[in-house]
């Protein structure tokens, strides 16, 4: 979120603002090292010292990033580390101190602890600390160990499930040939303390008892709802308390019995376009339940409209990623385990987000791209099932067919240029969320297939004729077309102002054209005897009338 929005949306959960100019700095100080603590205590979030409780920027001055740094970190235990950046805004500039969530209790030097509640910062005390029930591995709740939770909680039929599984999908895995407490502990599902077997929050959730899963995490529900065509309220309501796996097989044998097929004519033969991709509804499940916060008593849900699905999930994205970064943005998990689970079961093909597969695939069939709502405690993914551009699924699948995949960001781009006929560099990096000089290489690439060219201007790229034709010449396209092919009379003459021969496969390369139009562009430069043809049919050859 841009700090402008932060500063108008005013203090919050995950936002704090803070005078520089009011309070004496020793005391402000002490004040950001409790607001610091608050923040790692609870979700994480963001200080802002500058502005005003009424969020007036007052800015700030003689101020040293290294001394606030290093005091948060010497007055905390465990200590916290703090990312400090220097926004000028309005003329003056703002401290934006970003504190990440802490995986154990943090405490002031003094001994006092503070949690975030609402907009405010408040004590927190020893019964309210939830470390106190669940423990384990830093920095991944579902690795923590569920203290109560013992062997009788797992279910062993599922747990013979789940090797089942393996050893159909995995043929280099030996893992499904040990003993079922040696499988979990290999998937690091149980710890084995002094005898003692413990679960750990994945295993409970991949290998626990339905009533254990009710008893210590009963927030873990994945609840499925159903609507009709025009009815805002919901026909059918699954709800799902049960083992993952057995939730995830559920729950696509429901998707799978709404999942519509179309069929598109495309020359002599017919391509069949589901409503929605397969991998693209397993991959945002799958997401939704690495990244939800199960600490959160909010639900996973899943609605199924006849044109959309629509899946909401609690906790927020991760530091870092919003909107504008989500497709490129490095993989964090917020459950590292059960991401790591659910790979090594071959339900996804790595362990992340799996967003840059949701967009690539939604586009390259003519579908809308997927659009996400961020809040603050949660993220909702919507999906629609219309063709929403036969002529670009079209253009894609033959593409392809040609020349391999295109990458998520040749889509992107390819996408953007379809609905606005150009893109300059700047807008390439932005709609394909990566830097520009990646930008760069992406856009030569598409040059190199004769996708686009680049226009007039600098860094300006528009697709080329060739791909022009293939979406029905309409006026729009044939304007530029005309212009462009004055600018193919220059091409061509310069060319062979340097070259003695050029070829019409030579010409399509430069100018990015389909044979049709090279020929007819040849044809009129002879006619206006500006070139001279050599040689017949494969031989022919052109070369300037001197």
């Amino acid at each position: 979120m841009e700090i402008k929005e932060m500063i108008q949306q005013g203090e919050t959960k995950y936002v704090e603002f803070k005078s520089w100019v009011k309070v004496n700095k020793k005391e402000l100080m002490s004040i950001l090292i409790n607001e610091a603590v608050g923040f790692s205590n609870t979700d994480g979030g963001v200080i802002l010292v500058g502005v005003e409780d009424d969020g007036e920027v007052t800015g700030c001055d003689n101020y040293d990033v290294q001394t606030i740094i290093e005091s948060i970190y010497d007055k905390t235990v465990p200590k916290i580390f703090t990312d400090i950046e220097v926004v000028e805004l309005a003329d003056k500039e703002v401290l934006k101190i970003t504190v990440q969530k802490s995986p154990e209790i943090v405490a002031t030097s003094k001994g006092v602890v503070y949690k975030r509640l609402g907009k405010n910062t408040k004590p927190f005390y020893p019964a309210e600390y939830s470390s106190n029930k669940i423990t384990g591995f830093k920095g991944d709740y579902s690795s923590k160990i569920i203290g109560p939770a013992a062997k009788e909680d797992i279910d062993f039929t599922e747990v013979e499930h789940l090797k089942l599984k393996i050893q159909s999908r995995d043929k280099d895995s030996t893992l499904y040939q040990s003993d079922n407490i040696t499988f979990l502990k290999d998937l690091r599902l149980i710890d084995v303390v002094e005898d003692e077997i413990q679960l750990t929050v994945a295993g409970l959730l991949f290998v626990g008892t339905k009533e254990a899963i009710v008893k210590y995490l009963p927030q873990a529900e994945i609840i499925i709802l159903t609507y009709n065509e025009g009815q805002m309220e919901y026909y059918k309501r699954l709800e799902l308390r049960i083992p993952l796996i057995q939730a995830v097989d559920r729950i696509h044998q429901i998707f799978e019995d709404q999942n519509g097929l179309e069929n598109i004519q495309m020359g002599l033969f017919k391509l069949e376009v589901n409503d929605y991709p397969i991998n693209v509804f397993q991959e945002a499940l799958l997401n939704a339940i690495s990244h939800r916060d199960y600490e959160n008593t909010s639900s996973i849900i899943v609605k199924f409209y006849p044109n959309e699905i629509i899946i909401e999930n609690p906790g927020a994205f991760p530091t870092g990623v919003d909107s504008k970064n989500i497709i490129t943005h490095p993989s964090s998990p917020r459950n590292k385990l059960i991401a790591e689970t659910l790979q090594k079961l071959k339900y996804v093909q790595r362990s992340g987000q799996g967003v840059d597969i949701i967009f690539k695939d939604m586009l390259s069939l003519g579908k809308s791209a997927p659009e996400y709502s961020l809040y603050l405690d949660a993220v909702s993914l919507t999906l629609r099932s219309g063709l929403e551009d036969k002529e670009f699924l079209e253009f894609i699948t033959q593409e392809q067919e040609k020349h391999g995949e295109f990458s998520v960001a040749e889509i992107c781009i390819l996408k953007y240029v379809k609905s606005n006929k150009t893109i300059t560099l700047s807008k390439a990096g932005d709609v394909a969320q990566i830097t520009s000089q990646s930008a760069i290489s992406v856009l030569n690439r598409l040059c190199q297939k004769n996708n686009i060219l680049q226009r007039e201007k600098r860094n300006k790229y528009m697709f080329t004729h060739r791909v022009y034709e293939s979406f029905n010449g309409n006026i729009e396209y044939a304007k530029d077309k005309d212009f462009d092919e004055i600018q193919a009379n220059v091409m061509i003459l310069d060319y062979l102002s340097e070259n003695e021969y050029m070829t019409r496969q030579e010409v399509e390369r430069l100018c990015g054209f389909s044979s049709a139009t090279s020929k007819r562009i040849l044809k009129s430069l002879r006619e206006q005897k500006k070139i001279v043809l050599e040689g017949k049919s494969k031989a022919s050859k052109y070369r300037l009338n001197r």
